[in-house]
């Protein structure tokens, strides 16, 4: 998994949006191989950061919150 990748679960203040969408960034980065895709690429690219961000906005809101108190940023 891609180091730079923080826990977004059980945050104070939760995650928002922008970090969700980096981690996502992240992901598809080390995923394809590239830090920047080709014009060619390009669509796929930014599609797979959308749908990755979105699934992942959709797991971070249907997690019941850990008994653990909430780990600050």
């Amino acid at each position: 998994m891609c180091r730079s990748i923080k826990t977004l679960r059980n945050q104070q203040p939760p995650a928002t949006g922008e970090e969700v969408r980096a981690a996502a960034l992240q992901f598809v980065r080390k995923v394809s191989g590239y830090r920047q895709p080709s014009a060619r690429n390009a669509v796929a690219f930014v599609a797979a950061v959308d749908d990755i961000a979105a699934a992942s906005q959709r797991l971070l809101a249907a997690l019941e919150a850990a008994a653990a108190a909430p780990a600050g940023r």
